[in-house]
């Protein structure tokens, strides 16, 4: 469990556990992109979270604030890969905050942390990808360093 301190405010970021799923949920359905995608059953975010907790190249994160209570979630994958001279990245998704906390600086902490844990796994560059509507998102990851270098591109399976 990691503490991030901002601006007076103690949270905690650590390994999610099953019990979290629906906070989690809540919170990733919680905008307007995500009250479309997801669902309002449970079952299928448990056998994710089960697959995701059995492999050791993924960590989901639950943000606690000093109550207890659910405030934050993001997902990290370490990728090793070939290119890059071999490089392994941090790939990071599934990023969220309470709207209670936004502009806080959580964010700024969250990722602050989560590059520490990429570096400390051997990774060395991150990345994440945004839907293109989100333009708050991509404000907030420009200031973070970020640089939107590439096209993504999905196709449904």
């Amino acid at each position: 469990m990691e503490t991030l301190d901002v601006d007076g405010r103690r949270f905690t970021a650590a390994r999610a556990t099953a019990a979290d799923l629906p906070a989690i949920v809540s919170l990733l359905a919680d905008d307007v992109l995500g009250a479309e995608r997801e669902s309002k059953q449970l079952e299928p975010y448990e056998a994710a979270f089960r697959e995701l907790d059995s492999d050791p190249h993924q960590l989901l994160i639950a943000v606690r604030d000093d109550d207890g209570a659910i405030v934050g979630t993001m997902q990290l994958t370490l990728i090793p890969g070939l290119a890059r001279a071999g490089a392994k990245r941090l790939l990071i998704e599934a990023v969220r905050l309470a709207p209670a906390t936004r502009g806080s600086g959580l964010g700024t902490a969250l990722f602050g942390w989560a590059h520490d844990y990429g570096r400390a796994h051997g990774a060395t560059l991150a990345q994440l990808t945004s839907d293109k509507t989100r333009a708050d998102a991509h404000r907030f990851y420009a200031r973070l360093g970020y640089i939107a270098s590439h096209e993504g591109f999905k196709s449904a399976l």
